[in-house]
């Protein structure tokens, strides 16, 4: 992948079988809190969504994709101060007495502690990938958290999804691994999906392509 620097960001696009929820991104291009799939009676939320397109320019279709979490920022929050109520709760007996002052610095490490470890997770998880497709290009742009963004662009007429059973060309100990080969080089799609997920979003991007190739070129 060609590397370069900034970012773009989108509404949320809400469907029929599979619903998906994105936070904007900030100012530095990182996705907010993203609560990941849930279930809603028949209907599931992905950690992907495609993006309505219209316009001069545009594309035919358009993909983000993020890492699903389990805890929000939200969430982080009432956790910490949970744990720091729980922790606290021995010290309430050493009030007014010197041994409180012996247990203040642990106490402020083991909250500290938890803070950085939960904050840490958050940023190594701020992962943002967009694809998009045109009739005579795509391009998949990969945001990393600490790194410079990450580009790759091919024809999609001669681009298809590939579905590994195992592993993949990077030999990931992971099952459907989804990549896209046919330009430059191949590439993954979504490695910090489920596998489930990955399968789903495998037919998604496989249909979205074909209708790219039938489109005629404008």
């Amino acid at each position: 992948m060609r590397r370069k620097t900034g970012l773009a960001g989108h509404p949320a696009d809400v469907g029929a079988r599979i619903i998906s929820v994105r936070p904007e991104p900030d100012a530095r291009g990182r996705a907010g809190d993203i609560w990941g799939p849930r279930h809603r009676g028949a209907a599931v939320l992905m950690p992907y969504e495609w993006i309505p397109t219209a316009g001069p320019g545009a594309p035919r279709a358009e993909l983000h994709l993020w890492p699903y979490r389990s805890l929000p920022r939200r969430g982080m929050v009432w956790f910490l101060g949970g744990t720091a109520a729980l922790i606290a709760l021995p010290l309430i007996v050493a009030i007014g007495s010197p041994i409180l002052w012996g247990l203040l610095p642990f106490f402020g490490a083991a909250v500290g502690g938890i803070w950085w470890a939960l904050n840490r997770s958050f940023r190594d998880g701020e992962v943002l990938e967009e694809l998009r497709i045109w009739e005579d290009r795509m391009t998949l742009v990969r945001y990393n958290p600490r790194g410079p963004r990450q580009d790759w662009e091919a024809n999609p007429h001669w681009v298809r999804p590939i579905l590994h059973p195992s592993g993949g060309p990077a030999r990931r100990p992971v099952k459907n691994y989804l990549t896209l080969k046919g330009g430059p080089r191949e590439v993954e799609l979504g490695a910090f999906l489920a596998e489930d997920e990955r399968r789903a979003l495998y037919g998604e991007v496989a249909e979205r392509l074909d209708a790219a190739r039938a489109a005629p070129r404008v």
